[in-house]
């Protein structure tokens, strides 16, 4: 440790420009790594704040709410096998409305629920009333709307069926694939139905239709709730999450980034390390010969690279916390505590994974060759 520290109080500048680096390169990962989850928060919400653990959806729906259709008839057969409270119809529709007062089109994502509910917002409000508290035609909204000059009492109308609901609170990180949620009764649920017939043949059908059936506390009864539904799927929320569109591409992307940036972070230093170890070939050879341990000088390129790591890191939070503090709220941005904490033993462990080309140079360097070419 003694060598390690001593070497790098001396040659300050060289150990200065290689901490920069690493402080970059930290702060790139951290970023990006906050950015992926932000993301992957703002992409699904809704479905991630919910306390379902599994769904039931249509058969061959892909996993996807917006493919699915259940009826009234399977919401009883599930409420009969996991319990009356533990299963709630839930709808999803992707539609566009605008203000009544204004031409401007904001894409949201409408999710009809039970407002008595356990799946009904109520934590998250901050402005206005819950919607078990909402009167008819009253709908709460995803606080992102008031970006778009939304506010309580503006009145929304549908692009597609024409219905207009009037907006009485909001809820805050309430999202569907990155659209605002707009939270709907049964009854406002079913009017919206009503007004999409295209046939009277279709009325009797659709009377009682949802997309999925939240269901919680299922612990072993999800293979009887598959048996008593033939022809539909559960699934856990997890598999929900990723079958929303374009959630996986995303994540892929940005964890490859992410892959890449601690690969070329690894390779990065290993080659500035490596190339002051060669520099530094006849000074270990000397050390060598006066009886100084292999284990020894790699122990102390190693430490040096810890060091590094370690206090580049410190630096790289640091800024990382500056930069959310000041990030637009439109930016989704998360980094908790335990992603932060994995991301930096990732960060370590492939800094001291590029360090042992260093750490091999060291160890095959042989003395009376490296004291011979000073010598010379």
């Amino acid at each position: 440790m003694y060598l390690a520290i001593r070497e790098m109080r001396f040659a300050k500048g060289r150990y200065a420009l290689i901490a920069t680096i690493m402080v970059l390169v930290s702060f790139l990962v951290l970023f990006v790594t906050g950015l992926a989850q932000g993301l992957a928060y703002d992409n699904a919400a809704s479905i991630k704040n919910m306390a379902a653990t599994h769904f039931v959806l249509e058969q061959d729906s892909n996993h996807r709410f917006t493919r699915s259709q259940v009826n009234q008839d399977q919401l009883e057969q599930s409420r009969s096998v996991v319990g009356q409270e533990n299963a709630e119809a839930l709808g999803v529709k992707m539609t566009t409305v605008s203000p009544a007062d204004d031409t401007k089109k904001i894409d949201v994502t409408l999710f009809m629920v039970n407002p008595e509910g356990w799946l009904a917002p109520t934590v998250t409000v901050t402005e206005g009333v819950p919607i078990a508290e909402q009167k008819d035609g009253q709908v709460v909204v995803d606080q992102k709307l008031s970006e778009s000059g939304v506010t309580i009492g503006t009145v929304l109308v549908d692009q597609a069926s024409g219905m207009e609901w009037t907006v009485g609170g909001f809820v805050q990180n309430e999202s569907f694939s990155h659209s605002p949620v707009v939270f709907l009764n049964e009854q406002e649920w079913l009017a919206l139905q009503g007004s999409s017939r295209t046939s009277p043949d279709t009325a009797g059908n659709n009377a009682s239709s949802y997309n999925a059936i939240a269901i919680k506390d299922a612990g072993e009864k999800v293979d009887s709730l598959s048996a008593a539904l033939p022809n539909s799927e559960v699934i856990t929320k997890s598999d929900a999450v990723s079958a929303i569109p374009g959630y996986k591409e995303e994540q892929g992307s940005l964890l490859m980034m992410i892959a890449f940036l601690f690969v070329i972070s690894a390779f990065v230093l290993a080659v500035f390390f490596y190339v002051i170890t060669i520099q530094k070939t006849s000074q270990f050879g000397i050390l060598k010969a006066i009886g100084t341990r292999n284990a020894y000088l790699a122990g102390s390129v190693s430490l040096q690279v810890l060091l590094l790591s370690v206090g580049s890191l410190v630096i790289s939070v640091l800024l990382v916390r500056l930069f959310e503090s000041i990030l637009p709220a439109s930016m989704p941005f998360q980094l908790g505590l335990s992603t932060l904490a994995l991301t930096c033993i990732l960060f370590v462990i492939m800094s001291m994974a590029g360090s042992l080309f260093s750490v091999w140079k060291v160890a095959k360097i042989d003395a009376l060759d490296a004291i011979g070419r000073t010598a010379a």
